[in-house]
């Protein structure tokens, strides 16, 4: 059996000044929000999705959308809406044609949810019509794909029944236009969802999910690519049952963006590994009571990592770090 992963606790703990933060938007334009996603645009700019509308499962929710032009958030603009059902967790990616693509689902209830996309190709300026996927095929669940060379996308699915949970990794190798589906990939006791997959080195892939009982993130490892996946197994890193995302940098380190916590959803930490195994906390996002959840993060072109998440449900926050500022 191969060993947990261990985490370090930093001897000082560093809190973000609120200076480093900005709202996606303020006011928002729907009283509720959740599920941000952010992606790298051509020349630099941002764009963030996330869904929002009086409340989660609300009929009224609708996938939205702004765009970071010069540093400055432009006005939010609604992206897609389906008819009398709620919308739920977009994701924006960019294959690997340059093809921009959101990724979401709509349905009364994670249970019942069917997958839809737009793809564009003037980087989020128009979007083509809604697809919905065939049964059983998600995208991107939650966190953001895997884009590998030639073609391939290795991407975080998860089923959540009545009864159980499960992770599932959907691969494609025609840059997203069909894909197969693996698993279920589950730890010794609960469930898991809404995997953040990475790069370890050449074939090696490693995705870290949220767990539903063991109070851990736990971890899944592939050794052909994406194809075949090993049993999960928790991690000593603490989850209260809710989103995380992984990056792998390109200086080989790794930086996770999580709730230190075994329950509730504040504080918001990040923490960083040298090998995906041994972590350390080193700075707090925030930390007063509130739900501060379901973080998005990616690398910029230039090395700076942009993060987005939910801020008490009623923001998106945007938090920009740079590189050499990575304990």
């Amino acid at each position: 059996m191969k060993p947990l992963l261990t985490i370090t606790l930093a001897t000082a703990a560093v809190t973000l000044s609120a200076q480093t933060g900005e709202f996606v938007a303020d006011p928002m334009p729907t009283p509720s929000c959740h599920a941000s996603t952010v992606v790298e645009l051509a020349g630099g700019d941002l764009m963030a999705a996330w869904f929002g509308g009086t409340g989660e499962g609300n009929p009224d929710v609708a996938i939205w959308g702004a765009r970071r032009h010069a540093g400055q958030w432009q006005p939010p603009v609604e992206l897609v809406r389906e008819p009398k059902t709620p919308t739920w967790n977009p994701v924006l990616f960019h294959s690997g044609d340059g093809v921009l693509w959101l990724y979401y689902k709509f349905g009364t209830s994670p249970q019942q949810w069917t997958g839809a996309r737009m793809s564009s190709r003037d980087e989020g300026r128009t979007w083509s019509k809604a697809e919905h996927l065939p049964a059983g095929l998600y995208g991107p669940i939650r966190a953001k794909p895997l884009v590998l060379s030639k073609g391939r996308i290795v991407s975080g699915s998860s089923v959540e029944s009545y009864n159980s949970w499960a992770a599932w990794v959907e691969r494609s190798t025609d840059f997203g236009k069909t894909w197969t589906r693996f698993g279920p990939i589950v730890p010794p006791e609960g469930g898991i969802i809404q995997p953040s997959v990475v790069q370890v080195s050449g074939k090696h892939l490693r995705f870290y999910a949220r767990s539903n009982q063991m109070q851990r993130i736990c971890v899944s490892d592939s050794y052909d690519s994406g194809v075949t996946w090993s049993a999960a197994r928790a991690t000593d890193l603490p989850n209260p049952n809710s989103g995380i995302d992984v990056i792998h940098l390109k200086d080989g380190r790794y930086v996770m963006v999580y709730n230190h916590t075994p329950r509730g959803r504040t504080p918001l930490n990040l923490a960083v590994s040298k090998d995906g195994e041994h972590w350390i906390p080193w700075l707090t996002l925030e930390s007063d009571p509130g739900e501060y959840s379901y973080p998005a993060m990616i690398q910029a072109d230039d090395g700076t990592i942009h993060i987005t998440y939910t801020w008490r449900r009623q923001k998106i926050k945007h938090v920009e770090i740079k590189r050499a500022d990575i304990k």
